[in-house]
């Protein structure tokens, strides 16, 4: 269970969230781009972005098909902030 305040999101959520944006502004997309990209919406990429969402794995991928990565490529760099 999360130890974050039911006003800030999960600390998890927020770092996936900041590395689909990092992947995003790299190459380029604005929100609208990516949305389109991915077949999702564009206010729910903002949530998932934002840490404020819980995305399904299926959501994920269709980001990572997005951004055209491998869908591992959301989860870099995070290994030591998931719980022990």
């Amino acid at each position: 269970m999360s130890s974050a305040s039911p006003d800030l999101p999960d600390p998890q959520l927020l770092a996936i969230g900041m590395q689909i944006r990092r992947l995003r502004e790299e190459r380029g997309y604005s929100l609208e781009q990516l949305a389109e990209r991915s077949g999702l919406s564009f206010r729910g990429l903002i949530y998932i972005e934002h840490g404020q969402r819980n995305a399904s794995v299926l959501t994920l991928l269709q980001i990572a098909s997005g951004l055209d990565v491998l869908p591992s490529r959301l989860f870099d760099g995070l290994s030591g902030q998931l719980p022990q």
